[in-house]
């Protein structure tokens, strides 16, 4: 079933002009500067987080040097329209200013498809690289599509997730996520040098009783030492990690507050979900 995709303009929702299978398609054909974000609905038309997502997407513009100022109700009503049209039932969605034309937004959707029950039994291994930044960590800027789709192109396929390390060897976040370590009562993920994920504001806010956060960034170098770790993001929620680089985390499978810090996410999104 191929993607929807629509641009708003100041004239209404009109066709894109171009066609794509889904959102990773799709974005081959978007201007390479701008910013976007990315989400989910849930019983079809119900999201989660949509104003902070609009906060930073007007955030990482501002970042961008570009003057955008969204018509939230209209962009709201117009992703309504589209989800109702495509008769996805839930949707994953992408939100894209371009840097030329701000005030055109792309807006692009396909099927929601949660993650594989698999993943979340049984977790995922990732890899590190060093060799590659973001330009511009704090902004989710649209270059960054085309970055990571070559850096995923090489990975092997039995790797979810690259992890991003700076020079110092903390590892900042996954190419597509937010990153967790757990070592001993601590729950380490990186502020600077990484985006200001929305599912990790979630984590942030549930983690009491749990685990103790502490907004720094795990080091590579204490690898052995974490008990454990995982991913977020706004699709995902949270997926566990049980090995990086080939060495297992704590027991090499999900650690019991990983499971936790998911049951306590998924309680927090079921309350607080809100219709288009």
């Amino acid at each position: 079933m191929p993607a929807l995709i629509k641009r708003l303009s100041p004239a209404g929702l009109e066709d894109a002009g171009y066609a794509a299978d889904n959102l990773r398609d799709a974005a081959r054909h978007e201007p390479k500067a701008g910013v976007y974000t990315v989400g989910n609905t849930f019983h079809s038309t119900q999201t989660l987080l949509l104003s902070a997502h609009l906060d930073r997407l007007e955030d990482s513009a501002r970042r961008e040097g570009m003057a955008l100022s969204l018509d939230r109700p209209r962009l709201r009503a117009a992703l309504r329209a589209m989800i109702i049209e495509s008769g996805f039932g839930d949707v994953r969605f992408r939100i894209t200013a371009p840097a030329a034309a701000p005030n055109t937004l792309i807006i692009s959707l396909e099927p929601y498809a949660p993650p594989r029950p698999e993943l979340l039994r049984d977790g995922v291994s990732c890899l590190c690289d060093s060799a590659i930044a973001r330009r511009n960590p704090a902004a989710k800027c649209s270059e960054w599509m085309s970055q990571r789709e070559a850096l995923l192109a090489d990975t092997p396929a039995h790797i979810y997730e690259i992890l991003l390390v700076d020079g110092q060897g903390g590892i900042l976040e996954g190419a597509t996520s937010n990153f967790y370590a757990i070592i001993g009562e601590r729950l380490l993920t990186a502020r600077e040098g990484a985006l200001a994920g929305i599912s990790r504001r979630i984590v942030m806010q549930t983690c009491a009783g749990i685990v103790k956060p502490l907004a720094q960034a795990p080091k590579l170098a204490d690898l052995p030492r974490f008990d454990e770790a995982f991913l977020t993001s706004s699709s995902r929620g949270i997926i566990p990690v049980i090995a990086i680089d080939g060495m297992a985390i704590g027991s090499g499978k999900p650690g019991p507050r990983t499971l936790q810090l998911r049951q306590a996410y998924d309680c927090w999104v079921a309350s607080h979900l809100e219709e288009l």
